[in-house]
């Protein structure tokens, strides 16, 4: 097994050892807490505090546009971004932990399974903002308010217009099988990206793990974030992808690069990225505040103008010439699976793939 496929283990193990060492406990609990406003008094709090820690998966560009409209709103306050994927930010924040070192204020993350993870360690600060306690989709709150939906992605499949016709391009996993895309794929790694690791367990459990040994010899380029496969068939450094975030892609597309989003007819895997603010963090009133902004149906706006993304907000608007998230067959994601397999998911790939 590889060192990238022993990542998870070792970072769940750093939760647990990290937790023990913490003043507060792990611990279960009861029931979410009072919704939150942004008030004057939080603004102001915030603004003494002068900055937050947000660590993300989010593409760069993106996060920066983002926490720039945020800087704008809230004069006084500075986001400070740390951008990786989701796997090694997962780990990142283990190791820090395990040294005593909370830089952390605030997570926005591409695997649901790291949520959890820091849920049971007791490491997240319960924290529902009034807006999205009033105005989000059910079900993208967590139960105890310590996480929710910041955005909702999918990973889908991507073609180069030019070198690939429209008739002629895959319809969904299966195509990809075929002769004619061998040596012309292109697919994240699960060990780097967790909307990558959620895919692979959505398409493992869905198509079964018969299908990523088909797929593995059609010598498929692999790639680390899953920002990446959208990129290198931009490019036209490979005619299609297996996998890679459909936001990055659409943008791309807007910017009149030849490429073209499928979402697959098995279904596409769903990936709704969590954010969470952490009990320990050193700038907790910036966080409450950069939270309950991204929460709101003004923050959530602004995420789906600068990436047109899908929110979970009930009023915020889709961007135009977005396929509506109704008409999106997919892949359901499971967190709690993902906790508790990432190993061998990881294993498995790397044993596949051999990488």
């Amino acid at each position: 097994m590889t060192k990238r496929n022993t990542s998870r283990r070792v970072a769940l193990q750093g939760v647990s050892a990290a937790a023990a060492a913490l003043v507060f406990p792990a611990r279960v609990l009861a029931q979410s807490p009072p919704p939150e406003a942004i008030t004057p008094a939080l603004i102001k709090a915030a603004r003494q505090e002068g900055k937050v820690h947000l660590y993300t998966a989010m593409e760069i560009a993106v996060a920066e546009q983002y926490a720039r409209a945020f800087e704008a709103k809230f004069p006084g306050i500075q986001v400070r971004i740390e951008r990786s994927g989701a796997e090694r930010i997962f780990s990142r924040i283990a190791q820090e932990y395990g040294s005593r070192i909370y830089n952390v204020d605030l997570i926005n993350t591409t695997d649901g399974a790291h949520a959890l993870a820091w849920k049971r360690a007791g490491w997240l600060a319960p924290y529902v903002p009034e807006d999205a306690a009033r105005h989000y989709a059910p079900g993208h709150i967590d139960p105890d308010g310590t996480f929710m939906t910041l955005r909702i992605l999918f990973s889908a499949i991507t073609y180069n217009t030019k070198l690939v016709k429209a008739e002629d391009a895959p319809k969904g996993f299966l195509d990809l099988l075929d002769g004619r895309w061998s040596g012309k794929l292109v697919k994240a790694h699960p060990g780097y990206s967790g909307l990558i690791l959620t895919a692979t367990h959505a398409i493992a459990r869905e198509l079964g793990w018969a299908y990523f040994e088909k797929l593995a010899k059609q010598k498929v380029m692999q790639v680390q974030s899953g920002v990446d496969p959208p990129k290198k068939v931009a490019l036209g450094e490979r005619a299609v992808s297996v996998d890679g975030a459909d936001y990055i892609a659409l943008q791309h597309k807007d910017r009149g690069e030849p490429i073209e989003v499928v979402y697959p007819r098995e279904g596409a895997p769903l990936i709704n990225s969590p954010n969470a603010v952490f009990r320990a963090a050193p700038n907790p009133n910036a966080a409450k505040l950069y939270q309950n902004w991204m929460c709101s149906a003004e923050g959530q706006q602004a995420l789906v103008d600068l990436s047109g993304q899908y929110v979970p907000h009930a009023f915020a608007k889709p961007k135009p010439g977005r396929r509506p998230l109704a008409d999106i067959k997919t892949m359901r994601e499971d967190p709690a699976a993902v906790v508790e397999g990432a190993d061998e998911i990881k294993a498995k790939y790397a044993a596949i793939f051999k990488v």
